[in-house]
Parts: C-alpha cells; structure tokens; sequence
C-alpha cells in the first residue's frame, strides 16, 4: 500500500537500498544429487545381497542363501510459496523504478534462499533425534543397524576439523561394508565446511608439506587427492565447526525436484 512506501511517492530520493544484494553462487547442489520426479512422492528400497560363500565338502549340497527387503526410504514432497500485493494506488504513484519490478526480484532472491536453507538444512540436523531416517538413527550416527550389526559413518569420538580427524574419516569410510557385511569400494569425493572453517580447510587440504608440523614430511591428503571433488563452503551451515564428507556411494543424498 502506499503507507508502505511513502517515500517512493515524492520525488528527489537518492537511492532506494536494502532489496537487492549480490548473491552467493548456489550452493545446494553440490550437498545432493538433484533428480526430477513426477508423482506424489518416491520410494528406495533395500535390498540386502548375500553373504560370504562357506566351504562346500565334496558329494555334499550348495548353501542356499535368501536375499531379502530391507529399509524403505520415501521422499515425499513438500510446496514452498510465497507471494506479494500491490494496491492499485500504490502501483499508479510510485515515481521511481516499477515496484512491481523490484518486488519481483527480492521474491526470487527469497525463494533461491529458501532452497539453500532446506538443504543446508539435511546436514544442520543431521546429529537431531529428531529427524530420524528410515533406519531409525539420525543421519550421521555411529550406530545404524544392518544384519551383520551396527555401521557407522561418524567418528567415534567427535572432532574439529584437523589433517588427522580427516585421516580418520577417510580410513573409516574405506571400511565401510554392505549390510551382509561384505566391503565395498566407498571413498571420500568432497568435504564441505561452514565459513568458519574456510582458511583453516584450505590450509590444511592445500599446503605443499604437512600443515602445523616442523617436519619434511608431505601432505598426504594433497598428494593422494584425498577428496577428489574439492573443497566446497557453505554458508548456510549453521554450526561453526561441523564439517561433512560425501562419498561415492551410489543413492545417497538426493533431492527430488517435482516442480
């Protein structure tokens, strides 16, 4: 309404601030792995495999082993909206730059900010026990069940970010197992870090030599290309010092896009 922008309506404003600022690139795609979908909402289903095979003594049967369903995971989409109005007065007496205009790109601004926020998000609450996943655990646990017993894909005891805490998580993920228990080809492609982490990461993923030692020892995790995707910050992580690592392991974050 025109209450609402009284001083649009007079003439000799300077400049008008506040609505428009540049950007941050996005961001979100790069913490999941964007599919379309076309239903009302999309299902993973588990299915465990087989064990290792046992000895089989001369003259005696084959071992029959059973594949079997495991966890169901449904992604079930939800709409996000938002919208403004413009009086017919307000419209007729602004002087300056068509409001409609400017409401326009602060409502775009607004929207690509509420998928950064929802993704980012997956990752906030990936310690809550309140958003649980299909397993019953939160995201990031030490304890997420299988037939063969609990998998971990979290420290077993937290740290800040440093040179050996990612060691550690590599060495972990390289062990990682199916839910037979049988190892698979899982390692770490990227590591994503909130802002506050940004100069102490770069450091220690891009020194020539080992970082904060008086060694000649090299930096294995540059010379190995530990993280072959790189080093990605986000900004709308909202914990200072959580730090992430995503894998290749196949179906993993995702985020189905319906319209």
């Amino acid at each position: 309404t025109t209450g609402q922008i009284a001083k649009l309506l007079w003439p000799g404003l300077n400049a008008r601030w506040g609505a428009s600022y540049t950007e941050h690139p996005r961001e979100y795609t790069d913490l999941v792995d964007v599919e379309s979908s076309d239903k009302a909402y999309e299902e993973d289903q588990e299915m465990t495999g087989f064990g290792l095979a046992p000895i089989k003594p001369q003259g005696q049967s084959v071992v029959y082993d059973t594949a079997q369903q495991g966890l169901t995971s449904r992604y079930t989409h939800i709409a996000y909206a938002l919208g403004f109005i413009i009086t017919h007065e307000a419209l007729k007496d602004n002087l300056y730059e068509k409001i409609g205009m400017q409401r326009t790109g602060s409502l775009a601004f607004s929207m690509r900010q509420t998928k950064e926020n929802v993704v980012a998000n997956l990752y906030n609450r990936a310690f809550n026990g309140s958003y649980n996943g299909a397993d019953g655990t939160t995201m990031i646990s030490t304890a997420h069940p299988t037939l063969v017993g609990n998998q971990s894909n979290r420290l077993a005891v937290d740290a800040d970010l440093s040179e050996a805490s990612l060691e550690d998580i590599c060495i972990q993920s390289m062990g990682l197992q199916t839910d037979r228990g049988l190892l698979v080809s899982i390692m770490p492609q990227s590591l994503h870090i909130p802002r506050q982490e940004w100069f102490n990461a770069n450091r220690i993923l891009k020194s020539v030599m080992q970082p904060d030692s008086a060694s000649n020892n090299i930096n294995v995790l540059k010379a190995t290309n530990a993280f072959p995707k790189g080093l990605k910050l986000n900004h709308y992580f909202t914990s200072p010092h959580a730090w992430f690592v995503r894998t290749n392991c196949p179906n993993g974050m995702r985020l189905f896009w319906r319209e």
